[in-house]
């Protein structure tokens, strides 16, 4: 089956990973091409090196409705069986330009939808009829998570429309064997100027005020304070991976608090794996997560992680992922966790060792990439035309 892959951007976001992961582990008799709206960014140079089309359709902004028959020409051209859209403006322009090109069978993943929120902007009445008109030119809509699927119900989208497939996690990268990972996370710590013996809080994700990265900057100040000190606790640093607006006032909030020299930012990354094994714990204070992605990767790295949401854990029974626990988003309550934790895993405790890896938790397991690409492979053969469902058939079961 011949599908075209419409998002909005191709930058270094949860959406944007989530697709490349995707088109790796999709089953091969799925042939993938992508096109980006626009901002052919970092993941677009990911898919390209990993063999997969992708086209700039090199949209000017959001009124630019000249990428309409761009895409229009290019789901004609390219002879697709089905195309799947993913986030809002792709969303819009991606089904219509599927249905002015003769491909009636579209698919649109919702990655990140809350009751009055869409990707990180306030829903107003247009933008919501907007997005329900467009989701009737579609076949159906993916929903990441539980909360998002409910979300999808509360605006009026029928339960038939809709199928949930979380989002996925390539579990195997984040396993290393415990000598690898040691080597590993001494030389990262070198790299980002950490010294060896500290004690590391991480977050990961995009610097915008909805994740709420000043609880932690907060927190590191609080267990900063003498008053906090002990002789045998390591001295706490922040490593923030992320890019985003907010970037300047945390910074300055950290001056100000007089921890900016434990502070270290470093930007958007390709290489998160890596980076979480400089950490001793990952903290994810945000309270409006579709999904919770960043929790499941600290997981998979074998992090202890405290965090205030993740509909993905809340999805499943707790002793799915013991080493996670969810916390209230305010600086204190991070301080007391953060605090326990830190006493807990610096000095030696028949639970925890000196901070060794956790092993990977069932969570984990469960969403694995390569289960849940299957399970859109097996979507996409019952959604696709007849025609291509024959031709994945052998010759002696068409004749």
């Amino acid at each position: 089956m011949r599908i075209l892959h419409v998002i909005t951007g191709l930058a270094a976001g949860g959406a944007e990973r989530q697709l490349q992961l995707m088109l790796r582990y999709l089953p091969e008799r799925h042939h993938c091409e992508v096109a980006t709206l626009t901002n052919p960014g970092a993941v677009a140079t990911a898919l390209r090196a990993d063999g997969v089309a992708v086209h700039d359709l090199r949209m000017r902004g959001n009124r630019d409705l000249g990428v309409l028959p761009r895409l229009t020409r290019l789901v004609r051209a390219g002879g697709y069986d089905l195309v799947h859209t993913h986030l809002y403006r792709a969303g819009l322009y991606g089904r219509l330009a599927a249905r002015l090109g003769g491909v009636r069978t579209v698919v649109s993943t919702e990655h990140s939808l809350h009751p009055g929120v869409i990707e990180g902007r306030a829903v107003t009445p247009g933008v919501k009829a907007l997005y329900l008109a467009a989701e009737r030119l579609g076949r159906t809509t993916v929903a990441v998570s539980g909360q998002v699927a409910g979300t999808l119900a509360d605006w009026g989208v029928p339960p038939g429309r809709v199928h949930l497939l979380p989002n996925g996690i390539e579990a195997a990268r984040y396993s290393l064997p415990t000598a690898s990972r040691a080597a590993l996370r001494q030389t990262v710590r070198a790299e980002l100027g950490l010294p060896q013996q500290a004690w590391v809080v991480g977050a990961v994700g995009r610097l915008v005020p909805g994740k709420r990265f000043e609880v932690l900057v907060d927190a590191l100040a609080e267990l900063t304070a003498p008053a906090a000190g002990h002789p045998a606790l390591r001295e706490p640093w922040l490593l923030l991976v992320g890019a985003g607006p907010e970037l300047d006032a945390l910074v300055r909030r950290a001056e100000r608090l007089g921890v900016r020299a434990r502070l270290r930012c470093v930007g958007e990354r390709d290489d998160v794996p890596e980076l979480l094994t400089a950490m001793d714990v990952l903290a994810a204070p945000s309270t409006e997560e579709t999904f919770g992605l960043t929790v499941l990767e600290g997981l998979a790295a074998g992090l202890p992680v405290r965090y205030s949401a993740c509909p993905a854990l809340a999805e499943l029974a707790p002793e799915a992922a013991p080493g996670a626990l969810r916390v209230p988003s305010d600086p204190a309550s991070y301080t007391a966790a953060l605090s326990d934790l830190r006493s807990r895993r610096s000095v030696p405790h028949p639970a925890f060792g000196r901070g060794d890896p956790l092993p990977q938790p069932p969570a984990v397991a469960h969403y694995d990439i390569a289960r849940i690409a299957a399970e859109l492979g097996l979507l996409y053969d019952r959604l696709g035309p007849p025609s291509a469902a024959a031709g994945r058939l052998p010759a002696t079961a068409r004749s």
